[in-house]
């Protein structure tokens, strides 16, 4: 199995490390960042989207939840998904494990997340001023 493609804008981590690859992983998801309407939307990409629209305001799954709802792929695909596609669907639901909130958007999903009522810690005085969200409150599992 060969390593999977990094999520970072504009794949600035592929040139830096020397791995890029502009191929599909087993997903079909592509490796190079292309604009959604560039190609057709794999399925598994479908798939991961769908699962996104399920997620109630106010509730989060991380990438590891949306790999394991769908029996496929992982985290990191998942987050590639996310990456590529997540501007169409409510992508602020989909979350790290640890409850960070997306470096580069934390002040866009801040904003959503207090809209919808998903429930927050504070921030601790290590990570500066941008709260976290609370995993045991706001994790939805599905059902």
């Amino acid at each position: 199995m060969r390593p999977l493609p990094l999520s970072v804008p504009c794949g600035s981590m592929d040139r830096m490390s020397g791995t890029a690859d502009t191929g599909a992983d087993e997903t079909g998801i592509p490796a190079a960042a292309e604009p959604p309407e560039a190609a057709a939307l794999p399925a598994y990409a479908e798939r991961v989207l769908d699962v996104a629209e399920l997620i109630p305001p106010g509730r989060v799954m991380t990438y590891g939840d949306v790999a394991e709802w769908l029996e496929e792929g992982g985290p990191r695909q998942v987050g590639r998904v996310m990456a590529l596609y997540g501007g169409v669907v409510p992508w602020w639901r989909v979350v790290r494990a640890d409850g960070a909130l997306l470096p580069g958007s934390e002040l866009r999903a801040l904003a959503h997340y207090r809209e919808e009522g998903t429930p927050l810690r504070e921030a601790s005085r290590a990570g500066g001023h941008i709260p976290r969200i609370d995993m045991r409150r706001a994790r939805w599992d599905g059902s």
